[in-house]
């Protein structure tokens, strides 16, 4: 039973809301007695709900969360999980944010924050976020004024009108630079003078007419500054640059995305001799640094304007041994197995949602000699081990990194090695 709102130790009054045949889901009605191990919040925020246990109590549960998943999901007996990775820092580590506009349209002040924890039209301003650093903050605090000096309109999630949406502030921790992207919807507005007032190092503009929330869609324009965000990574001791798209992905915790990768690298174990796969390369990070390490490095994802970023960051990084393509690894694994030959070792990186058991097959295909998963999602992570398990190779090592301090998510690296024929 996973219980949105509790944590271990709480006694409930709870609501169902969803049940299948192996789990169920169910939300807080009531806290009738409290855990001995509760806390209180630095302050409400509904991307921390675990900010209401010590730190030490998170990720003693978060390694129970990832042993439980690969024990009762993937069905392994005593899974090889090692002592997980603690996070850098505990608090201010995002380097995004997506913040909403809300409260002008119905006659209310205009506030800048975070939906209400399950209501879906509601916005709750923020005036410190615990998860974003001080320049985040100065930022959106600018804009909130600046916007309602102006007396513009927020977009109503119940009539679909209006034209403030939101805010995603992006933020290079090892450059110092912030980017501030504003989503509206179609419309026109002083678009000069709120460049100026946001006091971001690059401001840019989304129109997008679509209905749902999203930031995603619609047409951006730079108003001030670059269009992409420098940022540094330290990788198994070797420094990064990258140049970083709006729509790009990039781990939001950049510190420990250094440590993850880090753990990445150690567990290919590489000697230079290797040809490798890094399917769902993103903008090339986990690529270039394994790129020192092996003969040559094949990257593959699906976004176009990505692979465009990976190229870019390669050449930014004098880097020659890595060659990236657009394309559905699902489609695209047996092209490129044709293109390169068979990979001595694959890394994979998938969104939550882990892999489909045809990716899963397309990978197995390629027959190399480790794999290398990083999950972001150990409920996704254990039925593609059994998967991977079951076609021939050994699961020899899980690593537990907490990227995400005060929430309930974490990051694993595991290691499969093919089993002799």
């Amino acid at each position: 039973m996973f219980v949105a709102g509790a944590v271990p130790g709480d006694r409930v009054r709870a609501a169902l809301t969803k049940r299948k045949r192996a789990f169920a889901e169910a939300r807080v009605v009531e806290l009738l007695e409290p855990s001995p191990d509760r806390i209180e919040p630095r302050s409400a925020h509904p991307g921390a709900p675990w900010q209401v246990l010590p730190y030490a109590r998170q990720l003693e549960h978060k390694q129970r969360l990832v042993v439980e998943a690969l024990e009762r999901i993937g069905r392994f007996e005593a899974p090889p999980v090692t002592e997980i990775v603690p996070a850098v820092e505990q608090w201010n580590y995002r380097n995004k944010l997506e913040y909403s506009f809300g409260g002008a349209s119905d006659g209310g002040e205009l506030v800048l924050g975070f939906h209400r924890s399950g209501r879906w039209n509601e916005i709750d301003d923020v005036s410190a976020d615990v998860l974003a650093s001080a320049s985040v903050d100065e930022v959106r605090e600018a804009v909130k004024r600046w916007c309602r000096e102006q007396g513009l309109s927020t977009w109503d999630r119940r009539d679909h009108h209006g034209f403030l949406r939101n805010l995603v502030v992006r933020e290079g921790r090892r450059s110092g630079q912030v980017q501030a992207r504003l989503i509206t919807g179609p419309g026109e507005f002083r678009h000069d003078q709120f460049a100026i007032a946001t006091e971001a190092d690059a401001v840019l503009w989304t129109a997008t007419p679509a209905l749902s929330e999203t930031t995603r869609d619609g047409t951006t324009r730079l108003l001030q500054g670059e269009r992409q965000i420098d940022e540094e990574l330290t990788v198994a001791g070797r420094r990064l640059r990258f140049k970083i798209s709006p729509e790009a992905f990039f781990q939001t915790n950049t510190e420990m995305a250094e440590v993850l990768y880090s753990k990445a690298i150690e567990l290919a174990a590489l000697d230079g001799s290797e040809r490798v796969f890094d399917l769902f390369c993103g903008i090339g990070t986990i690529a270039l640094a394994l790129a020192s390490r092996s003969r040559e490095v094949w990257g593959l994802e699906i976004v176009e304007q990505a692979i465009g970023d990976a190229i870019a960051n390669a050449e930014l990084n004098g880097v020659s041994n890595v060659q990236f393509f657009a394309g559905d690894v699902r489609t695209a694994m047996r092209p490129l197995v044709e293109k390169a030959g068979k990979p001595d070792l694959v890394v994979l990186d998938p969104p939550r949602a882990g892999l489909s058991q045809k990716i899963v097959r397309r990978v197995l295909e390629a027959e190399a000699n480790r794999i290398v998963y990083v999950s972001c999602n150990p409920s996704t992570l254990a039925p593609n081990a059994r998967q991977i398990v079951d076609a021939g190779y050994e699961l020899r090592t899980v690593t537990p990194v907490d990227m995400f301090p005060q929430t309930p998510h974490i990051e694993c690296v595991a290691l499969f090695e093919r089993r002799p024929a």
